[in-house]
């Protein structure tokens, strides 16, 4: 299936309109990390380089179809001396299936701290998550066979009093990366869709369900690679009247929090005559 690069790729049709690449897929609905991933670079060729992306917050708008290619229109809303904002919007057939606002800061120094690394086991002791998982799962897999997506027992996950559902999932994408920042930074948007509504579901598992992401707001915090092992440690603090809101912190090995990820999916009762989603 597509790789990073290709999922990523978009090319410039005017100065602040770009259009995305239409790539291989087996979802029904361009997957929702795509079009996130696609907005940011669409964003960062408007931005002077020497501003780095710290946070980004988007609404899914409409199920976008993975036969057409994706029309985003940037809007340069703010260039300021520390922080500049960009707004951009994503269009199939005249219509916005996306929307996302992104901040860039060129970097200051201040006071420093941060959560402490949950204790998990290391991700190699995680089994292949392939030698489990049925033919459908599988099938499902293989859009992302470019990544190594390893999701904890739940009998080894390091569970904290008082959260209602919680998952943890070291992942990282296979293949070596350029050491430019952005690269990591715009892979690191597109996969921080994967597995996150299934935060979710833990509690819920047997229960079918429509699934789909709503809005999703991220923030980089620190340096990293998404070719190295990173874990995503999530937490679904409610699910009601059919959305459930999750969480995420991300961590690289060494301990530092690299990333923090809010979400809310659409998680409700199969209605009649719908098929449900793939497992979120």
């Amino acid at each position: 299936m597509a790789t990073i690069e290709e999922a990523l790729e978009i090319e410039r049709i005017e100065r602040d309109i770009f259009r995305g690449a239409k790539v291989q897929s087996q979802l029904p609905r361009t997957f929702g990390g795509q079009v996130a991933g696609q907005a940011l670079v669409s964003a960062v060729r408007t931005v002077d380089p020497k501003f780095q992306v710290h946070s980004l917050h988007g609404y899914f708008l409409r199920p976008g179809n993975p036969e057409h290619p994706t029309v985003y229109q940037v809007d340069r809303i703010r260039d300021g001396r520390s922080f500049v904002t960009r707004r951009v919007t994503g269009i199939q057939n005249g219509e916005a299936i996306f929307t996302m606002s992104a901040s860039f800061h060129i970097g200051d120094t201040g006071p420093e701290h941060q959560d402490e690394m949950p204790v998990v086991p290391p991700p190699e002791s995680i089994a292949d998550p392939t030698a489990a998982l049925s033919a459908e799962r599988l099938w499902m897999m293989r859009e992302w066979e470019n990544w190594d997506i390893r999701v904890l027992p739940q009998e080894e996950v390091t569970h904290r009093p008082g959260l209602a559902s919680q998952q943890q999932v070291w992942f990282k994408y296979k293949h070596p990366l350029p050491d430019n920042p952005i690269v990591h930074v715009c892979t690191l948007a597109y996969m921080s869709d994967m597995t996150l509504l299934g935060s979710s579901k833990v509690l819920h598992r047997d229960e079918p369900t429509q699934n789909a992401s709503l809005d999703h707001a991220m923030w980089f915090l620190r340096p990293f690679r998404a070719d190295e092992w990173l874990l995503y440690d999530q937490f679904s603090p409610s699910a009601h009247h059919g959305r459930g809101l999750t969480a995420g912190r991300i961590f690289d090995l060494k301990g530092n929090l690299v990333a923090s990820v809010v979400q809310e999916g659409l998680i409700r009762d199969v209605r009649p005559g719908t098929p449900p989603g793939p497992d979120a």
